[in-house]
């Protein structure tokens, strides 16, 4: 079983659905839809952390501060800590290659999205 660690913003940017009026109904919208892979997700958002469900199917996190890459180096200390295999879902090409260093495989987001669609 696959334990995806994803990148929320970008995986919620592969369409314009006008995601950036409301961030956090995207945010909400993302998590129900991975809470419905039924396999382990964690999924790293950038921006302040808001009242958000929590459960046990989906572990959420918030960067842990605010910046350039702030979320991408929060996913690449993950990913070097982690003792299980993680696939990483990203397009961001430099933290592409960040992970696979630390031997995370990568799923593109429009290829994970559209996994995501086909649920």
């Amino acid at each position: 079983m696959t334990h995806w660690l994803v990148d929320g913003m970008n995986v919620i940017g592969t369409r314009p659905t006008g995601w950036w009026r409301d961030r956090p109904r995207a945010m909400r919208e993302l998590l129900e839809e991975l809470r419905a892979l039924d396999e382990p997700v964690t999924v790293v958002f950038d921006g302040e952390p808001f009242d958000i469900e929590r459960d046990e199917r989906v572990e959420v996190r918030f960067a842990t501060r605010r910046g350039r890459n702030a979320a991408d180096d929060d996913i690449v200390a993950l990913v070097a800590e982690a003792v299980e295999p993680l696939c990483v879902v990203t397009s961001d090409a430099e933290l592409a290659g960040r992970v696979r260093e630390h031997g995370a495989e990568v799923l593109g987001a429009g290829t994970f999205r559209a996994r995501l669609d086909r649920r």
